[in-house]
């Protein structure tokens, strides 16, 4: 039975692969780790409402016998502070792959990190160094198999409400960035449909660009 656990299924991308993982018929149970209640579910997925997510105490079993767990949950630049962005991007994350490496050793973490992640750790960019530093530490978990995805900008195919002017005017400019080539920018469904295909089947790299999410789910 392939069981995965989701972290961040309320998000654009999050959401997105909790579908894929609803029709795919490998997938036998879903676990969701929400803050908040989602709406009704169908019978495979389990909902596990839980606030801190720096402490897991008390969700061995949910965390358990997963075969691949897929992690999104992230932040806007400038929504939160520093010390807030440093969490999000870091301790929640390491939190998280600690708690299900020592539940689930044989597990696939599938990381969104995104373009740019400096491995380095030198960046002067608050999110490059962040998502660098938590996949230095990830990756030194040993995972069965470690894969982050380094999206450029997502294209949100499902119309939202854009967090600011920046991404108003990225969504504009989509059908340009599309043509810059394939390192530019992705639609959501595009990475979402990638990262269950390396969370259920494995993969060859632990960093994925953006070119090489595309080209993975290329006919």
């Amino acid at each position: 039975m392939t069981r995965i656990l989701i972290a961040g299924s309320s998000g654009m991308v999050g959401s997105l692969i909790l579908k894929e993982a609803i029709a795919s018929n490998t997938v036998r149970e879903i676990i969701l780790l929400n803050r908040t209640s989602a709406k009704k579910l169908p019978e495979k997925v389990k909902e596990v409402i839980h606030a801190d997510f720096e402490n897991f105490d008390g969700l061995e079993n949910d965390f358990s016998n997963i075969s691949a767990a897929f992690f999104c949950i992230g932040v806007y630049t400038g929504k939160v502070d520093r010390d807030r962005f440093r969490k999000i991007n870091i301790d929640l994350p390491v939190s998280f792959g600690r708690f299900l490496k020592s539940n689930s050793p044989n597990a696939r973490f599938c990381f969104l990190s995104g373009a740019g992640a400096d491995r380095t750790e030198k960046s002067r960019i608050a999110f490059a160094k962040d998502k660098g530093i938590a996949e230095n530490k990830l990756s030194a978990m040993d995972f069965r198999g470690f894969h982050s995805f380094r999206p450029g900008y997502i294209y949100p195919v499902t119309k939202r409400e854009e967090p600011n002017f920046s991404y108003q005017l990225m969504r504009y400019l989509y059908p340009l960035l599309r043509l810059f080539g394939k390192n530019a920018s992705i639609k959501s469904t595009e990475l979402a449909k990638a990262m269950v295909k390396v969370g259920l089947e494995g993969g060859e790299s632990e960093i994925y660009e953006n070119r090489e999410i595309r080209e993975l789910i290329a006919p």
